[in-house]
């Protein structure tokens, strides 16, 4: 049995269906209040083993509330007025919760719950982003309580730090100046002896809001406009998706500018397709076609090319290399079959090893870097057509200055021919060029 206060159902319907009900729904969130909540009825969501499990529509489980299958046949769901969705023993209500949404918030934190650390268990409650927008399953992203700071932290795949939200001051963090005109949303801290932990609450009860660990890995603060039925963005971070680290991942460029923000280089195809189109990059791209180096099932004979990308911020964790000159460095990073780009800039040689990360294209005035990409010879075309492009443009030079002198030689003859009243025999306006 689900219970509901009618008080505030229209204060938490949009929250709670976007914490448990499928993603789909939330096109038409107060229409579907109903089926997500109707634990009786709704093949989504049921209590089975004394869990809470959600289902896809191929009735498979993609979430549960993982207590031990030994619970009574009679745990009850009650969902509160502030959002927190309960399970508890039906037998003995008097008894401590079996398990609370507020300490397994998934990717949504509601106004109320606690996003910190239990010193006592060290429990820390994380905010895991989903795997895309249309997929619910635990994602890359998670925010978390620096254990050791009064911050926020976010990792990549649990362990790579990129954002940190910087110190909390007593108001607001320090690397979120938006948090200083804020008159919606009031945060504070505790840290005492049995936990560490930041909560937040609105200074309007009749709003609502949430704050979010989006799948392309930012933080966002939300809050729902009836009359446009949208989320409003209040703030996020890191505030534009091309700082996320790796955002585009495995050599994907960031651009700021463009939409979407995440393109492969040259050479390069979305590893998956799906992904790209939900706007999720993090997967990044593959090469179109194999290296020649260290690759024996090519025999062509040709070797690996470079191609240039400029106005570019240069991708993390370079190594460099001794190097007295570009094509010193060039052949420094071709003649290592693992080395996927180099860059010089005019004393410093800098390679690069495996996956291309955290590339950004920047403006033409912001002095970007240029660096080459190890690219298979077959993207290019022939070294004979390129030597007759570069021929083709000398040539295609010369005859213009040529031209350009001839033309000149008349106009000047003819000049000299109107002050002297002399003719110029054999030029009557028309200029013949000889192959």
């Amino acid at each position: 049995m689900l219970n509901v206060s009618k008080r505030k159902l229209d204060s938490i319907k949009l929250a709670v269906v976007s914490v448990l009900a499928p993603p789909t729904s939330q096109s038409c969130l107060p229409n579907s209040l109903a089926a997500a909540m109707d634990v009786r009825n709704n093949p989504w969501i049921m209590i089975y083993g004394g869990n809470l499990v959600l289902f896809n529509e191929s009735k498979i489980p993609i979430w549960s509330t993982n207590l031990s299958s030994s619970r009574s046949s009679s745990v009850e769901a009650v969902l509160g007025d502030d959002g927190n969705l309960v399970l508890r023993d039906g037998s003995n209500s008097s008894v401590s919760p079996l398990w609370q949404s507020f300490y397994f918030p998934a990717h949504t934190w509601l106004p109320g719950a606690k996003v910190g650390l239990n010193k006592i268990t060290e429990r820390n409650t994380l905010l895991i982003s989903w795997k895309s927008e249309d997929d619910p399953s635990p994602g890359l992203f998670s925010l978390q309580l620096d254990p050791n700071q009064s911050r926020y932290l976010i990792f990549r795949n649990r362990s790579k730090y990129y954002w940190d939200s910087g110190s909390w001051n007593g108001h607001i963090f320090t690397l979120v100046p938006e948090m200083r005109s804020n008159y919606i949303y009031n945060f504070s801290y505790v840290n005492d002896a049995n936990e560490s932990y930041f909560t937040y609450s609105l200074y309007n009860e009749t709003l609502i809001s949430r704050f979010v660990m989006a799948a392309g890995g930012q933080i966002q603060q939300q809050s729902w406009v009836e009359s446009t039925r949208q989320w409003f963005l209040f703030w996020s971070q890191p505030k534009t998706q091309c700082e996320v680290y790796a955002y585009c991942g495995a050599f994907g460029r960031c651009n700021g500018n463009s939409q979407p923000f995440c393109n492969c280089l040259r050479g390069f195809n979305p590893k998956k397709w799906e992904d790209w189109k939900s706007e999720v990059f993090s997967g990044g791209c593959v090469r179109a076609k194999n290296l020649q180096c260290g690759n024996s099932s090519v025999v062509n004979g040709k070797s690996d090319r470079f191609f240039s990308s400029n106005n570019m911020k240069l991708p993390a964790n370079p190594q460099t290399v001794a190097a007295r000159s570009a094509q010193e460095c060039e052949s420094t990073c071709l003649s290592n079959c693992t080395c996927t780009a180099y860059a010089y800039d005019g004393s410093l040689c800098s390679v690069w090893f495996g996956d291309l990360l955290d590339m950004q294209q920047v403006a033409d005035d912001s002095n970007g870097s240029t660096i080459y990409i190890r690219l298979a010879a077959s993207e290019f075309s022939s070294s004979k057509n390129d030597k007759g492009i570069v021929k083709g443009g000398v040539v295609g030079s010369v005859v213009m200055v040529s031209l350009f002198g001839l033309v000149l030689f008349v106009f000047l003859r003819r000049r000299k021919t109107v002050k002297t009243g002399k003719a110029v025999e054999g030029w009557r306006g028309m200029l013949i060029l000889k192959s």
